[in-house]
């Protein structure tokens, strides 16, 4: 493509004034309501801390908010795809706080991919007793294929991502007045180390650096293999568990 046309193409995606205008009053509107998603995301974690049946699946719990500058880059690029579509941007101040799911979100870290099972009913529980809504999930994003299979005998919808994003979601609407959401994250210790190094070097803008690109999908590699060691830990020690219980069982009918 000649200099001329790559230079009408970009004049093609560009986005006007107005369009700019409405992005700047998004973020506006998300500093002033900041202290609504910093509620929202404290109130889901005191829930789940204080939940018995949840806290021994839970190593760390934390929350955090949109940076709003990752803000102004993630609607800009919206903004962008929906003009190269031929749509008019949609996002704007009215939708904002339901069209942009993660603006606050809470992130559970668990030892081994078997806990979930037993974390979903919790959690479904507790979100259900403080009368939140789950407007989505729980949805398992993964990468690896064969993960697809647990996922899915668990009843849960599964998103396969070419960026090896390994996490299990759920969009929260709070029982307030804004409707304000959260997103609650369920992803093991050995998938965090991935996603904190992604995010540091990948978001919001990719990488250029081809190599970053090649160690970030090794790095994702070697993680999958050390969850999967740590659930192989756990299902030889169920399985040594139960072996044992059924010969005490027999020693016990038959006195040897």
């Amino acid at each position: 493509m000649s200099k001329k046309r790559r230079r009408q193409a970009k004049r093609i995606v560009a986005l006007t004034k107005p369009e700019l205008a409405t992005i700047d009053n998004c973020v506006g509107q998300f500093k002033e309501d900041i202290h609504l998603f910093k509620n929202a995301a404290e109130g889901v974690v005191l829930a789940c801390m204080n939940e018995p049946k949840l806290q021994k699946f839970i190593h760390f719990i934390k929350h955090r908010l949109k940076d709003p500058k990752h803000l102004r880059a993630k609607l800009r690029k919206k903004a962008l795809e929906d003009k190269k579509d031929g749509r008019k941007p949609t996002i704007n101040e009215a939708n904002l706080f339901r069209e942009i799911t993660d603006l606050a979100g809470v992130r559970i870290l668990h030892l081994y991919t078997d806990e979930i099972a037993e974390m979903n009913l919790r959690i479904l529980t507790i979100l259900k007793e403080q009368k939140y809504t789950v407007v989505k999930g729980p949805v398992a994003n993964i990468w690896d294929h064969e993960a697809d299979q647990y996922f899915a005998k668990l009843g849960f919808e599964t998103v396969l991502r070419d960026t090896m994003y390994t996490s299990v979601h759920y969009e929260i609407e709070l029982n307030t007045v804004t409707g304000v959401r959260c997103e609650l994250q369920l992803r093991t210790l050995a998938d965090e180390v991935w996603g904190e190094v992604s995010h540091t070097m990948d978001y919001p803008n990719p990488t250029g650096s081809v190599a970053c690109k090649e160690q970030l999908k090794v790095l994702a590699r070697v993680t999958s293999g050390r969850t999967r060691l740590v659930d192989s830990i756990f299902r030889s020690q169920e399985e040594f568990e139960k072996q044992r219980a059924a010969r005490r069982k027999l020693r016990k009918k038959f006195g040897t």
